[in-house]
């Protein structure tokens, strides 16, 4: 569970998220981890420190989406790296597979305690800088023709929990192709940080994504 404390601490430093107007998908749950020492990422594969002087916290949000455009689950990452006074010392988000630093130079996306992000249409990438977006080769064809292209994903973690086969996959592609859309191009903040049933714990959400996708399979 999450007490009282780390949810008022993921409140304060939730990130702004910007979402393109047309997007069809939102984040269903977001599953918060404390870290205040070194330590792998209970659900990204990378390892995070607390080894410089100005961090004395690091807040994991995992942002998990039912769909992304092209398929059914999508999780997504920030970090933010809280320095001793409460102020924010760093941010990354995570980028297809990768991630990227979060902060523009002289912090210049962060309002307070809260960065502005922006997220890729359908795909739910995160960059401090929409125009990253237009340079992907498939930007525009993942949420037009190539919606629903890789059917039922399941990330590292949930091997042997989740399998998926081809009958699966096409019901899913079928789904997401009535949901193809165009991207706007013009970004609105996402109202959610008071949202107290957006956060959980991460073993709370790593509990609760097989039954959601499952019951999204007999849904479809």
């Amino acid at each position: 569970m999450l007490n009282d404390e780390d949810r008022k601490l993921a409140a304060l430093y939730a990130p702004r998220l910007l979402f393109d107007q047309n997007e069809p998908f939102f984040p269903v749950r977001i599953g918060v981890t404390v870290l205040r020492e070194d330590g792998d990422s209970p659900s990204f594969r990378r390892r995070l420190a607390m080894s410089r002087p100005e961090v004395e916290t690091v807040l994991e949000y995992a942002i998990y989406y039912d769909y992304d455009i092209q398929h059914l689950y999508d999780l997504e990452h920030v970090w933010v790296y809280i320095g001793k006074n409460g102020e924010v010392a760093d941010v990354e988000v995570s980028f297809h597979g990768k991630y990227l630093k979060g902060l523009l130079r002289g912090s210049a996306n962060l309002s307070g305690t809260r960065a502005g992000l922006y997220v890729q249409p359908g795909k739910h990438a995160l960059s401090p800088i929409p125009e990253v977006f237009e340079l992907l080769p498939e930007f525009s064809s993942c949420t037009q023709d190539e919606a629903g292209a890789n059917g039922l994903i399941y990330g590292h973690f949930f091997r042997g929990i989740l399998t998926s086969d081809e009958e699966t996959d096409q019901r899913v592609r079928r789904y997401l192709q009535t949901w193809r859309f165009t991207p706007s191009l013009s970004y609105e903040e996402w109202e959610y940080a008071d949202r107290e049933d957006l956060f959980v714990s991460w073993n709370e959400l790593f509990a609760e994504i097989p039954g959601r996708i499952r019951n999204e399979l007999k849904r479809l």
